[in-house]
Order: structure tokens, then C-alpha cells, then sequence
């Protein structure tokens, strides 16, 4: 018999949580390894259906979960969720205008390369760590990555694995750390910023 709850509680980091059953007072513990849909990560007030299973210790557990809805095909991702993906493919485009209009040398762009793939490898088992209950690379290991330059790679990691999109503080984070790797190299465009770059670039 399958119920139905909302999640009331939930620890993503660790991989766990507390399903509130409809109709009923006691709470059930809830795994991620208990989700039937691996590309999505559960938080507090999602809606999913389950089978309720009582252990030895008389606690009860959730089992082959399922979110709401997902039984038929996934939603279709708005377009506004793209947005970010343009965003970094633009200014990728324009840090190669850049190199080619002599603003920039192209090891810059070099640069924003490797750390992107880094940042997506890190996201990469990140995800896969959370799912099988391993060590964990820490929140503020991806955000320096992205503040180095790979927040582009960090943008499609988030977006094709669906990994670290749910949590508000750490998307606060990372846009900001996004805007000051933008602001560092726009600062490059500067007065200044041209004096600094000029032996560089004739190099």
C-alpha cells in the first residue's frame, strides 16, 4: 500500500530526512538511496508517495519513494532555467572577442577552461557522494572554484545534474562569487586594469 506525505524535514548534506504520512501523526525516516528518481534532489515540502515500512525498533521508514507526478514523464524544464546556461555561453563568447580584438591574451580564456572542467568534475562527484553516502567536497570548495573562473563549468553541472540547485544559501553564494569573478575581470577593461594587463599581452 502506497501513502502520501510531505517532506517536513530534510538534511541534504547527510542524505536524510522526516516524511509527515497524510492522516497519520508519526513521522517516518526517509534515505536517499529510498528515491526512486536519482536525478532530482529532495528538500523540505516536497510531496511524494511511498510504501510505509515498520522496523524491529519500531520506527517506521519510508520506501520506494517517488516525488508527485513524477510517475508519468519529468516536467519539461522552463525556459527561464536556461537563462543562466546563455548567460555563461555569452560570456564565454565574449572573453574569445576579447582575445581576438587584442583585450585580452587568450590564456585568459585557457584559464576560465580549466577551472570550468575542474568545478564540473568536483560538482560531478559531489553528487555522486551524496548518493552513496561518501565523503563530501565542501560548499566552499565549489564556491572558490567558481570565484577562480569555472563558475561557467560550476552553471552546467548545476543544470545538466541537477545538483546544488535546490538550496537557497549556497545559490546566494555562488552568484555572488559569480559577480566579483565578472567584476575582477571587468576591472582588467579599466584604466588601470590596461596598464596592469598591457605587458601581457606583448608578452
Amino acid at each position: 500500500m502506497r501513502h502520501q506525505g510531505k517532506i517536513t524535514s530534510w538534511k541534504d548534506g547527510k542524505g536524510f530526512g522526516f516524511v509527515a504520512t497524510n492522516g497519520k501523526s508519526e513521522k517516518a525516516f526517509i534515505h536517499i538511496k529510498a528515491f526512486a528518481d536519482h536525478s532530482r534532489r529532495p528538500a523540505e515540502g516536497d510531496l511524494i508517495s511511498y510504501e510505509l515500512i515498520l522496523e524491529q525498533n519500531g520506527r517506521f521508514r519510508a520506501d520506494k519513494v517517488r516525488f508527485a507526478g513524477s510517475a508519468a514523464s519529468a516536467p519539461t524544464p522552463a525556459k527561464s532555467a536556461w537563462l543562466p546556461l546563455i548567460f555563461a555561453a555569452v560570456f564565454c563568447c565574449l572573453l574569445l572577442l576579447a582575445g581576438f580584438l587584442g583585450k585580452l591574451p587568450f590564456a585568459f580564456a585557457g584559464l576560465y577552461l580549466a577551472a570550468s572542467v575542474v568545478a564540473f568534475v568536483a560538482y560531478a562527484i559531489d553528487k555522486s557522494a551524496a548518493q552513496s553516502r561518501q565523503w563530501r567536497i565542501k560548499e566552499s570548495n565549489l564556491h572558490i572554484l567558481a570565484l577562480l573562473g569555472g563558475w561557467p563549468g560550476a552553471l552546467l553541472a548545476q543544470k545538466l545534474l541537477r545538483h546544488k540547485t535546490r538550496k537557497t544559501q549556497f545559490q546566494t553564494v555562488f552568484w555572488l562569487t559569480v559577480l566579483l569573478n565578472c567584476c575582477a575581470l571587468g576591472w582588467l577593461f579599466t584604466e588601470s586594469g590596461s596598464s596592469f594587463i598591457r605587458p601581457l599581452l606583448h608578452s
